[in-house]
């Protein structure tokens, strides 16, 4: 099984707090701007549910 996540790109303000919680998912680039992956194993759903609660824009989802 995969997991589908979005970031609402409009609304990231790259503070970068999902990446400390789903490190294989969520990265800064050398910009410091949010770059992530778009699928991921069903074993990084806890983690991606961790960076969806600390991130204060709320702009991270998990796509049905």
């Amino acid at each position: 099984m995969t997991i589908k996540i979005d970031v609402d790109m409009t609304k990231c303000q790259h503070y970068g707090q999902c990446v400390f919680e789903a490190p294989n998912i969520f990265r800064l680039n050398s910009d410091d701007k949010l770059e992530y992956t778009a699928e991921a194993d069903d074993s990084e759903l806890a983690n991606v549910e961790a960076a969806i609660d600390v991130c204060p824009m709320q702009a991270i989802f998990i796509v049905d």
